[in-house]
């Protein structure tokens, strides 16, 4: 049975097709809206796997070259590996529905996500986490309630749900926002320094669109939905249950109320569960999994409950305290730009790196290729928690982080036209207990101003946590790693001192209120405006000159009909001019010319050069030529690169030259004036220069007393 329904979002049609494809698939789903259309299926296995204490989880989003009538770029024309935005847009569908499948529920589950048609405005990714939602809600996996995800742009302060991609380039907010038909689950996106209020806006005006899309899946899930597995709640006995709080229960509490670092933390944490799992393992042989759920279950607790009634954290701080923050900028002596930002136990060694117009990453996907000049690049290597770990691959996690961090700062990036470098964060997380992100942000602002980079203001970040129970809620500043895993919200906020320019939200339970979210962020400026002022204490402004050892960038502009002439046969003049002048040159379309050079005053020869070779010819201008050819007439001089004229031979000096070897040879150098231009010939003279500088030199006549 084939079954569509129909929706309008934003303006636009939304259709949800199943029935049609994969039907050995739990469910699969074809959703449109335009000319883009996005195929997602749903499969889960039928049991769960032996001793396994996690959720197996996997997205799969992919964007298919011939959606948008492309070859795959590269040598193979296959698509590879996933690139960035495709990870990107994986975790835009996990992100929100990962916390909605009962805690019980193990089997191995899968969404796989491919874009089918791409119309080349409406973007694929809110689609298919659109699609993942129906074809979960719709099949027999377990998923609690559906989700809708819509993206949010505002131009003219008008929101637009869904905008194209030429309306997100006029907006001054895109937001994508996932949620329920009660409470927002997931929100990430950039701004220009918007408030705190027009956030919120964006948020209800987005959950209205949300809404309907909930109702559609769960029309179509009434219509011809399957019934879902059954999933049985783990039973703990009661027994265990007491011997383990009559043994850890004491000791918990008052681990959880010392103030430890995080490895002192995590050493006493497993004393714990070591003298735990030593005196019940005769009684019970076949329990270890289950009594270390239930010890963790009762250090979550006993965390969450002394927040909650005391207001204090496990570090000692209360829910607004801001960990102690060191900054050091200019240790590296070789980069362009660098900075230590520590903040508590998270610490963030990033460099800033200069580079060319050939430096530009080139972007290949659905849309056209385009390049783009700021990389914000985030490591989080195992030694930065104290671990061991596979070393050199790059995670969907470091993605995310490192693309959040990057939204934050390019807004206070300068105009290409007055600062043309190519520019490179790399963040490398030395040591980290919460928001590590938010410290790249930071770490990134304060690198870019040690580089002499003119930026437009300082930028800020902080991740805030969420302690809920029941009405009561308590909302936490700055978060550490253990608040982040045992509570309720991770919600970053990265903005300068007048608005937010980057943000991301990941909510662990089925939803918060407007009010928390409110508050949450109103507590977010409050720590930003803290981070700003200890960041301006250390460097409040760029410094005034970029590093000696970043490349000089120059450009000049040409004809377009006169690039040919720069480039020569083969690139013949454009490689001699970079021997000649050790610069890498680059020419665009529109006769832009950039030069780059690590000595300063050749990268300015170099332009002179280049704006010499397309100049045209004037009369009566002196010229610094070179003689190319020798006759017993004259010499032939080079006055422009591929230019030429005749110096006769009774305009080489004053005085009667006999042989016009006796004063010149061939790749001398020799000033000259042209004198006239006849039917393209170029006349040219020493003498009248020589002429010039014996009158400046003749000495005055004194007249008598």
């Amino acid at each position: 049975m084939v079954v569509t329904k129909e929706i309008e979002i934003g303006g636009k049609k939304l259709s949800v097709e199943y029935g049609r494809y994969a039907r050995q698939a739990n469910a699969a789903v074809m959703v449109r809206s335009g000319d883009t259309m996005v195929f997602v299926a749903a499969t889960a296995a039928q049991e769960a796997k032996e001793d396994i204490d996690f959720f197996p989880l996997s997205v799969e989003y992919r964007e298919r070259a011939f959606a948008a009538g492309k070859f795959p770029g590269g040598f193979f024309k296959r698509e590879g590996k996933p690139t960035e935005k495709e990870v990107l847009s994986s975790r835009l569908i996990d992100r929100p529905i990962r916390p909605l499948f009962p805690k019980a529920f193990k089997n191995e589950t899968q969404v796989i996500a491919i874009v089918y048609s791409f119309d080349g405005e409406n973007d694929a990714d809110v689609l298919a986490a659109v699609g993942a939602s129906t074809a979960l809600t719709v099949s027999d996996i377990p998923m609690l309630e559906p989700i809708g995800e819509v993206r949010v742009g505002r131009i003219d302060g008008q929101f637009i749900i869904n905008p194209t991609h030429q309306q997100i380039e006029k907006s001054d907010i895109e937001l994508i926002v996932a949620g329920t038909a009660d409470s927002i689950m997931m929100v990430e996106g950039e701004s220009k320094e918007v408030s705190e209020q027009d956030l919120i806006e964006a948020l209800k005006f987005a959950h209205i669109e949300i809404k309907k899309i909930v109702d559609m899946q769960n029309e179509l899930r009434a219509e011809c939905g399957k019934e879902k597995m059954i999933v049985t709640e783990e039973s703990v006995d009661d027994e265990l249950l007491n011997d383990i709080n009559d043994l850890a229960y004491e000791k918990y509490k008052e681990a959880v109320s010392t103030i430890l670092t995080k490895q002192e933390r995590a050493e006493r944490n497993s004393e714990i569960n070591n003298e735990v799992l030593e005196a019940l393992a005769e009684k019970y042989p076949e329990q270890e999994k289950v009594i270390k759920e239930i010890l963790h279950d009762l250090e979550k607790d006993l965390m969450r409950m002394q927040i909650l009634d005391n207001g204090k954290r496990l570090d000692g701080r209360n829910p607004q305290e801001i960990r102690p923050i060191t900054i050091e900028v200019g240790i590296l002596p070789r980069t362009h730009g660098s900075a230590l930002f520590t903040r508590g136990e998270t610490q963030s060694l990033t460099t800033l790196t200069l580079g060319t117009k050939s430096d530009e990453q080139i972007i290949d996907g659905l849309m056209e290729e385009f390049k783009k000049r700021f990389l914000l690049h985030y490591n989080f290597p195992s030694y930065s928690v104290g671990e061991t770990g596979r070393f050199g691959f790059v995670g969907r996690r470091e993605i995310g982080h490192g693309n959040l961090a990057e939204r934050a700062l390019k807004f206070t990036l300068p105009e290409e036209s007055s600062f043309p470098y190519s520019i490179r964060i790399n963040s490398d997380i030395m040591e980290s207990n919460g928001s590590s992100s938010m410290a790249t942000v930071c770490a990134g602002s304060l690198a870019l101003m040690d580089g002499g980079v003119p930026v437009k203001k300082a930028i800020a970040g902080i991740a805030m946590g969420l302690i809920k129970e029941d009405d009561g809620y308590v909302v936490l500043s700055d978060i550490s790693g253990n608040e982040d895993h045992l509570g309720d919200m991770d919600f970053k906020v990265a903005g300068s001192s007048e608005g937010i320019t980057a943000f991301q939200m990941d909510i662990k339970i089925q939803g918060i209120s407007y009010e928390i979210m409110e508050n949450a962020l109103e507590q977010a400026k409050q720590g930003r405006i803290h981070i700003l002022q200890k960041m301006n204490e250390v460097i409040d402004k760029p410094q005034s000159s970029i590093s000696q050892y970043a490349p000089t960038l120059l450009y000049t502009v040409v004809p377009i009909d006169k690039i040919g002439s720069i480039i020569g046969p083969g690139g013949k003049n454009i490689q001699a001019l970079q021997r000649k002048f050790l610069v890498d040159i680059s020419i665009e379309e529109d006769g832009k010319v950039n030069i780059a050079g690590q000595d300063a005053a050749l990268a300015r020869e170099a332009k002179e050069h280049i704006k010499l070779m397309v100049s045209e010819p004037e009369l009566g201008k002196d010229y610094l030529g070179k003689v190319i050819k020798i006759t017993d007439f004259g010499a032939f001089v080079e006055i422009i690169p591929g230019t030429q004229g005749l110096l006769h031979i009774s305009q080489l000096d004053t005085k009667r030259v006999n042989k016009v070897t006796d004063v010149l040879k061939e790749g001398e150098e020799i000033k000259v004036r042209l004198i006239k231009i006849e039917n393209g010939k170029l006349s040219l003279s020493h003498k009248a220069i020589m002429e010039d500088e014996n009158k400046k030199n003749a000495k005055p006549k004194t007249e008598g007393v």
